[in-house]
């Protein structure tokens, strides 16, 4: 595993354990408990804008002082679909900088841009990938690894096995994050065994006592299986992994033959997804933080097999972290 110690080191945390970028779930107080025991908390924008209606800048302070000054990083969703969002985009990465940021994580674009302004200030950017082609594309812009998002995984997942993945992507040389179906200890440690430098979770996080979330929701996790989680088109017109819940089973998983047409036209597609994710920004929103009593879409990945309480995010952080550590001991 020294190349999770390695990792560690490069970012500056105890251990090599992510809490992935969430909309609407990544609330400041979940962020910074991760850092504070030792993990790294990923902020995401949106949610921390629109949803916790928050100032950006005044945000990324209020978790510094969460975390005691740990380090903490931030999710640029790079899509050019939107000249007005990307301008947003560039801004808020720029005020990421700013106080402090120096860990990246970029999705659904060319990532070039987030790399010239990251490693100016010898900072690091990691880009979401699914597959070997994308991979590719990243690491020809510069990123300086991959968080390599497999089929268990909540929100948009992809569709390899974290094994298959790693294989996939081993031989580009660079730092690979596993993304997806972790719940668990053990889990973790058989992925950072297997090569991966660093493990992301997010629903093991969505299911503790600092997050936000509903307690509809923490409580669906702990009820579900591996079997109850479902890919929908319904909520932003390509798959996301949720739970099989009775609004998800009224609605139906397919998207409407027009915006499934759409989705493959090369250009309408940017406009299609843009539509959809304004739309489900709305209903992940009331249905995250308020429960059945609006509408159950409860994104998660097969990891709520392996979830069956609401800790704090320091106990997971460190009984994952102090399980790795306890490993490298090992002769």
């Amino acid at each position: 595993m020294d190349q999770a110690a390695e990792w560690a080191k490069k970012v500056g945390v105890k251990y090599p354990v992510i809490c992935g970028a969430m909309y609407p779930c990544s609330n400041p107080e979940l962020v910074g408990a991760v850092g504070a025991a030792g993990g790294l908390g990923i902020v995401q924008p949106l949610s921390l804008v629109y949803v916790y209606r928050m100032d950006l800048r005044k945000g990324l302070q209020q978790i510094k002082e969460l975390s005691g000054g740990k380090p903490y990083g931030f999710n640029a969703l790079i899509e050019a679909s939107s000249k007005i969002y990307m301008d947003r985009m560039k801004a808020w990465v720029d005020i990421a900088l700013e106080e402090g940021c120096r860990f990246f994580v970029t999705a659904l674009g060319n990532p070039k841009w987030v790399v010239d302004k990251v490693k100016a200030v010898d900072g690091l950017v990691f880009h979401d990938v699914t597959e070997r082609k994308w991979a590719e594309k990243a690491v020809a812009a510069g990123v300086d690894g991959l968080i390599c998002v497999n089929r268990r995984a909540g929100g948009h997942a992809g569709t390899k096995s974290p094994e298959e993945l790693y294989r996939d992507l081993e031989s580009l040389k660079v730092p690979l994050v596993a993304a997806g179906g972790v719940g668990d200890a053990k889990q973790f440690t058989d992925l950072l065994n297997m090569g991966y430098a660093a493990v992301q979770m997010g629903t093991r996080f969505i299911a503790t006592t600092e997050s936000k979330a509903h307690d509809d929701y923490k409580k669906a996790i702990l009820d579900a299986n591996e079997s109850d989680v479902v890919l929908t088109e319904r909520l932003t017109g390509v798959p996301v992994a949720v739970i099989n819940t009775p609004t998800v089973k009224k609605f139906g998983t397919k998207a409407g033959p027009i915006a499934r047409w759409l989705l493959k036209h090369k250009k309408a597609k940017h406009w299609v997804r843009l539509y959809y994710s304004l739309k489900s920004f709305r209903t992940l929103k009331h249905s995250s933080l308020k429960g059945v009593g609006y509408l159950d879409f409860f994104q998660a990945g097969k990891s709520v097999e392996t979830i069956h309480d609401i800790p704090s995010a320091k106990q997971v952080v460190e009984s994952f972290g102090e399980r790795w550590l306890t490993q490298r001991s090992k002769p």
